[in-house]
């Protein structure tokens, strides 16, 4: 049985660089301010995360940090992602609306599906914004980013696992 990984991506907001060309390169229109992008890919059941590309700049759209990542993955390996991972053959997303037309009962009905597996990484994203230190403004110096936010998944995947373990326990 062939796995298909869920990736999403999400951004958190840091100190204003000094430097013009950092401002510029860490700047997300989408968020109106300045970011890191950090990409989680987990497996379906959203209780072991398989891979966290971290601290890229926040103006980096999604499926350029899924393209660059990829290379390291498996080549047979399939995705679920949103709609910022359409055009992708590996990733299999939701339809989208045609424009000035309405979406057909049978593919708002698979969107609703697909949705329903794509959020075990949303509730996974939400678990690491529960840290402080990954969700409001990075303060510390740009080069701590990575390390501390592979603690806090690692710390995540210790409390998914610990979970998992008192969950067995009771029975």
């Amino acid at each position: 049985m062939e796995v298909e990984l869920v990736v999403d991506s999400y951004e958190q907001p840091r100190e204003r660089p000094v430097d013009s060309q950092e401002q510029k390169k860490y700047y997300s229109g989408k968020k109106k301010t300045h970011s890191f992008k950090n990409q989680v890919i987990v497996m379906p059941n959203g209780k072991e995360i398989v891979d966290v590309v971290v601290g890229y700049p926040g103006a980096t759209i999604d499926i350029t940090l899924w393209r660059e990542r990829r290379k390291e993955l498996g080549k047979e390996q399939k995705y679920i992602g949103d709609l910022a991972y359409v055009g992708e053959a590996a990733i299999n997303t939701p339809h989208k609306k045609p424009i000035h037309q309405k979406i057909s009962v049978e593919k708002k009905e698979e969107n609703r599906l697909k949705a329903k597996e794509r959020i075990v990484v949303e509730h996974l994203i939400r678990l690491i914004k529960i840290y402080r230190v990954a969700s409001e403004r990075f303060r510390l110096n740009r080069q701590n980013y990575e390390s501390v936010i592979l603690t806090v998944c690692g710390l995540i995947r210790w409390r998914i696992g610990a979970i998992v373990i008192r969950a067995k326990n009771c029975e």
